[in-house]
């Protein structure tokens, strides 16, 4: 076995692959960027080295930067994890003529399977049916609209680069074409530093099926069962199980079959995954299943498939690439119980699952028999806009389908993240979803039962509120009793300004606060028992209401039901001058680069009309004009780095002046 590795990744991979290196007792050597010095996996690693800033352009995805630290630090080998340079050909040789193993496939493999023009060429070459499309090298945008509309729509853009969603667009009418290529070969040129794309069908009611396969040097290769990864948004996978719901073992055979063809078509060596697209409006049927493409690295999901496996699919890479043959055989391959992850992310589902970035102020995860979690994060650490902003992967196995589900919904609910907001709870919606549970689902259940999921703009909470606010006032009366005006540990008492004390019945001031940065006004009553409070208006439910509050220097963030508010004591004196310019101001929606802008000073604009794109954390956000008027001040230009919340420009109603 290898003596020593260097991870050219972060994160929770990073920390995933440091435990089993470390277990098969390999020194460990992590590098970082200068934003992830604190991170998790540098702390886990037996030795770290910085290579550069927080931009991953200017760190993990530089070759000579990782190769040269490969060599100063002696690594006999080198783990790309998924993502950065994973599935780089020039990362393979350079470790090849450097003289270090490269954990994954030969370069030839990653460049044949790499590009999906050409890696649907070689799977059609080996009797593996294929997406109808256009799948050539011709590039004009003319053409490439005439051939979508030859296909007939939906189509599918997608680049011929890369993966996980991005430079993906569904397109439904030719009138979106144009609009929905530029912004996919944008996306493909950011990720992958290659802007070409392919067109093909969109197949209607599909399902995502992929199959695991495992290849050593000595020409054996096996798969690993199938995985399930319907369940997606904007293309990236938010649930993953295994086996495959109504899988049957004709269809497993035949969708095996074509995995092993497609692998030895290359002459593969070690974990990959190819990716298959069925049509699920009559089932999954061994007729009517589709290649789309072959990732030729670890997958994020991997752990569904070593828990219905037995097998450390991170441990087996390492054996493979050290020459070890496959220590089983494919009539050998165990599929026992059910497995299903859920990707748990600092996003708002609220806002169109806008990615969320800051400072973890309390992070609990669940710990319960058949449930594991990988994570690369803890408890004060930040949650950079420079990468993405996975939290945690939290696994549920079971004897069964339900009891894999009913598991993953408990440890959902378990789960706390205060700071940035995360999709918690609509996970565990999703995971209870009835449609789900009976196996009635494709790519497109989520966009479909966002409302359903609680994936739209929801009212404040008052419970929560409520919460926030009386957390602040004891937190106010602690303060004011360590300072020595009350008696420590008593609740606000009479001679407490605060407190609103009267003799005689029960008295009520108001209490302005800044709830989810707006302002609320809420209503403040003393009596016997101590204080209350309430949102006019607003009903409470009777009983008893669970929430968790926790203190963010002057702010409370109180959960509820897996959904964060943020509450704190409006300060009268704080001049907001960002809101100033009313509803016509446009604001980068997080911390990202300004790639487009549509418009120009004095130009009128309507209502919903696009304005700008922002990239961050590796997607697009389309910024649109939040009513009819004209551009006043643009404040930004393509290629700025623009803060959250930074002014982007201002829409003008008629008769203003900027």
């Amino acid at each position: 076995m290898f003596e020593s590795v260097l991870i050219a990744n972060r994160g929770e991979i990073a920390c995933r692959i440091i435990r089993t290196a470390q277990a098969l007792g390999m020194r460990t050597i992590a590098v970082h960027s200068q934003a992830d010095a604190d991170a998790l996996f540098v702390q886990m690693a037996d030795e770290a080295w910085e290579i550069g800033p927080a931009p991953a352009s200017e760190s993990y995805l530089r070759i000579d930067k990782v190769i040269d630290v490969a060599l100063k630090s002696g690594a006999q080998c080198i783990h790309p994890g998924y993502g950065f340079l994973s599935e780089r050909a020039e990362f393979a040789e350079a470790c090849a003529e450097n003289g270090i193993a490269f954990i994954g496939p030969p370069a030839s493999a990653i460049r044949a399977m790499g590009l999906k023009d050409a890696a649907k060429a070689l799977a059609q070459k080996a009797g593996v049916p294929v997406v109808p499309g256009y799948h050539g090298s011709k590039q004009d945008p003319d053409f490439l609209r005439q051939k979508a509309y030859e296909i007939g729509y939906p189509v599918l853009i997608k680049a011929v680069a890369g993966g996980g969603g991005k430079g993906m667009k569904r397109v439904d009418k030719a009138t979106e074409f144009d609009d929905a290529l530029a912004s996919a070969m944008r996306e493909a040129q950011a990720s992958f530093g290659d802007p070409r794309v392919l067109v093909e069908k969109y197949v209607l009611s599909p399902r995502h099926v992929e199959i695991q396969i495992f290849a050593d040097q000595h020409g054996n290769v096996v798969h690993l069962n199938e995985r399930d990864c319907s369940l997606q948004r904007r293309h990236q996978k938010v649930i993953e199980e295994a086996p495959a719901p109504g899988m049957t073992p004709e269809m497993r055979e035949a969708m095996g079959k074509a995995a092993v063809e497609a692998a030895r078509a290359v002459g593969y060596v070690g974990a990959g995954t190819v990716e298959f697209i069925a049509d699920g409006r009559e089932g999954l049927r061994p007729d009517r299943f589709y290649f789309m493409e072959m990732n030729t690295r670890l997958q994020v999901e991997h752990p569904v498939t070593e828990a219905v496996t037995g097998l450390d699919l991170v441990a087996l890479q390492f054996r493979v690439a050290h020459g070890e043959t496959l220590p089983f055989t494919q009539e050998e391959v165990r599929l026992e119980g059910h497995a299903v992850e859920a990707r748990l992310y600092a996003e708002d589902p609220e806002k169109g699952f806008l990615p969320s970035t800051g400072r973890l102020w309390a992070l609990e995860l669940p710990e319960d028999f058949g449930i594991r979690v990988d994570s690369g994060v803890e408890a004060g650490d930040e949650v950079s806009p420079f990468y993405d902003p996975m939290i945690a992967k939290i696994i549920a196995r079971g004897a069964d389908r339900d009891e894999a589900l009913d598991r993953l919904s408990r440890a959902l609910g378990e789960t706390l993240v205060a700071g940035p907001r995360t999709n918690a709870a609509f996970l565990k919606k999703l995971v209870d979803a009835q449609a789900f549970r009976d196996g009635a689902f494709d790519t497109g259940f989520i966009d479909q039962n966002l409302e359903e999921l609680g994936a739209v703009e929801r009212p404040l909470d008052p419970i929560a509120v409520a919460a926030g606010a009386l957390a602040l006032v004891r937190r106010d009366h602690d303060r004011n009793a360590l300072a020595g005006s009350v008696a420590v540990g008593d609740l606000p008492g009479p001679w407490w300004a605060s407190d609103g004390f009267q003799l005689v019945g029960q008295r009520q001031t108001g209490l302005p606060l800044m709830v989810d940065g707006a302002r609320v006004e809420g209503a403040l009553t003393w009596d016997a028992q101590g204080p209350a409070f309430e949102l006019p208006g607003a009903q409470s439910p009777p009983g008893a209401v669970e929430a968790s509050v926790v203190e963010a220097g002057e702010t409370m963030l109180v959960l509820r039901e897996g959904r964060q508010t943020r509450v704190a004591i409006h300060d009268p004196t704080a001049v907001d001058l960002e809101h100033l310019d009313a509803g016509g101001l446009i604001k980068a929606p997080m911390h990202g680069k300004l790639v487009a802008l549509f418009v120009e000073t004095g130009q009128s604009v309507e209502k919903g009309q696009r304005v700008a794109v922002v990239e961050a954390m590796k997607m697009e956000h389309v910024l649109t004009a939040p009513l009819d008027g004209v551009i006043g001040e643009i404040a930004a230009a393509i290629g700025d780095q623009v803060g959250e919340g930074a002014r982007i420009t201002v829409v003008l109603e008629e008769g203003d002046t900027a």
